[in-house]
């Protein structure tokens, strides 16, 4: 799949295409049936798809303290997308000038002489342009100047709700990581690359793996029973504690911290895909690090003990239970 950096890097040989626009956060099943609904009208004309995607999110750039937290980075959704069999992505920098770009100026510039859309697919509450004073209808007006089609999405529902990334980030807060699964189409997971961090795990006993998070806030808190994946590591049992580290440092940046429970493997410099299947607790502000290392040694044995459940459990529902 192909990664197109900006407005600036369109070129002849990226037109005309078939296009969709959003947040696609999480790549949900909503999101997926967007993209098979684009897929199936790339197919009809042998077009390409092209799916645009604004980075910061807009609500982000705005108030990005206020924004929702992110299911998954740009890189985690770069991914999904790819697996999905989209062929382009078109990252555009939302920054102050493209926030002032008026919604004719967004149709002429992007979808038309940047793009040469053939067909459009959004959702009909899509807003867009200057003070978002663009809208579906807009687009679709356009259409009929330019002669390209354009297309609402349908509402995706899931045991009776619409699926979306605010439901999903509240199964995350909930630790219903078995509802986040079902909406997501896959285990809940993030990944990043392994920094250096104040070594302070390794002092306390429980050296961690600190993982670049690309985000102010996480959509999850606490401590949690993980598998571990890279770096060597195929589903390895370990413990996760994704927060502000209020023992420490009591910052506002989310941090994620993965203690692997056996061996010392090491990750410095490494990309691992954290995959998170039960809540312990919640992060918590403990009066002393004595204390804290305690408390790591019980979180350190709880998962051990559920994780060695949860893969017997998984064993026998696969077994051959004939005689």
């Amino acid at each position: 799949m192909e990664l197109i950096r900006g407005l600036h890097n369109l070129r002849p040989q990226h037109r005309p295409c078939v296009a969709t626009i959003g947040a696609f956060d999480g790549v949900h099943l909503g999101h997926q049936a967007v993209i098979r609904k684009l897929q199936a009208k790339a197919a009809e004309r042998a077009f390409p798809t092209t799916v645009i995607l604004f980075e910061p999110l807009p609500r982000e750039y705005f108030a990005p303290l206020e924004a929702p937290a992110r299911i998954m980075s740009f890189r985690d959704k770069f991914r999904a997308l790819e697996r999905l069999g989209v062929d382009r992505v078109l990252r555009i920098r939302f920054t102050p000038s493209f926030r002032k770009m008026s919604p004719q100026a967004f149709v002429d510039d992007i979808f038309v002489a940047g793009l040469g859309v053939q067909r459009v697919i959004l959702g009909d509450d899509f807003r867009f342009g200057n003070d978002r004073k663009g809208d579906f209808a807009f687009i679709k007006a356009q259409g009929q100047r330019y002669g390209y089609e354009a297309s609402a999405t349908e509402t995706c529902e899931f045991e009776g709700e619409r699926v979306s990334s605010t439901r999903i980030r509240k199964a995350l807060a909930d630790g219903d990581f078995s509802l986040a699964e079902r909406l997501l189409s896959r285990p809940y997971r993030i990944s990043g690359k392994v920094i250096y961090g104040r070594q302070l795990g390794r002092e306390l006993g429980f050296p961690t793996a600190n993982l670049q998070l690309h985000r102010l806030r996480a959509p999850l808190s606490g401590v949690y029973a993980v598998t571990v994946s890279g770096g060597g590591l195929v589903n390895e049992p370990a413990v996760a504690n994704v927060g502000t580290r209020p023992t420490v440092d009591d910052s506002i940046r989310a941090n994620l911290e993965v203690h692997v429970l056996q061996g010392r493997p090491q990750l410095y410099g490494r990309h691992l895909e954290v995959t998170f299947l039960h809540k312990l607790r919640e992060e918590q502000k403990f009066d002393s690090i004595d204390i804290l290392r305690a408390q790591i040694k019980r979180d350190a044995e709880a998962a051990r003990g559920w994780l060695h459940d949860h893969m017997n459990d998984r064993a026998l529902s696969g077994a051959d239970c004939t005689d």
